[in-house]
């Protein structure tokens, strides 16, 4: 299901609309919660996924460089210019950034995936739903399903059959991993949260494969 760029980025701007009036709620705490992307609270991945809506193609290459190509090290560095000195401007800067179109490629989808997934890293640890459409995790997994790009995806269900139990997406042959489009999405991400929504004979081979 190949998507208009400009409609993938209406995509990326409702999902970073709604990730915003989801953040304008929390308390200090919940702020200093730790998200489900290991070693960053929720401010952190808020903070990265500003930085990520600010870097364009040749600012990327000079801090990639800079970081001696050590994607950690590079996101990290980015991640700390965007933190403010306190959640509220933290938040600010995230919510000036949401109509954004810098990217430093063209792989919209994947930034697509960027805020959806960092999105769930952000309101599981507190409890908070997701409202996304399955029309934009079904472009996620379909793009997921063909490269390793920000997240080893590709990787993690090579042999595998993958099927959306709640929309169109089917794609790869083996073993079956059958279950909800976000879930799926989340687990070729590389997060172990909602493996248990997933059935078949290829789910407890991709829980395997999942580091950690």
């Amino acid at each position: 299901m190949a998507l208009h760029t400009t409609t993938l980025w209406g995509l990326v701007h409702d999902a970073r609309r709604d990730l915003a009036e989801d953040l304008a709620g929390l308390t200090e705490a919940q702020w200093a919660t730790e998200s489900l992307c290991a070693g960053w609270s929720v401010e952190e991945v808020v903070a990265h996924l500003t930085a990520a809506a600010s870097v364009g193609r040749w600012r990327w290459i000079r801090s990639i460089v800079a970081a001696g190509f050590r994607p950690a090290v590079h996101n990290e560095r980015r991640l700390r210019e965007q933190v403010g000195p306190t959640p509220a401007d933290t938040l600010a800067r995230f919510e000036a950034v949401v109509e954004s179109r810098v990217a430093p490629s063209s792989d919209t989808a994947a930034y697509l995936g960027e805020v959806l997934v960092h999105g769930h890293d952000i309101r599981r640890p507190l409890g908070l739903p997701t409202a996304t459409p399955v029309e934009a995790w079904t472009t996620v997994a379909e793009f997921y399903a063909r490269r390793d790009f920000t997240v080893p995806s590709r990787s993690l269900t090579t042999g595998l059959r993958l099927r959306a139990t709640d929309g169109p997406f089917e794609a790869g042959s083996g073993p079956e991993v059958a279950g909800p489009t976000m879930a799926l999405v989340v687990t070729m991400a590389g997060r172990s949260a909602l493996r248990n929504q997933l059935s078949g004979d290829g789910a407890a081979i991709l829980g395997e494969r999942i580091p950690g």
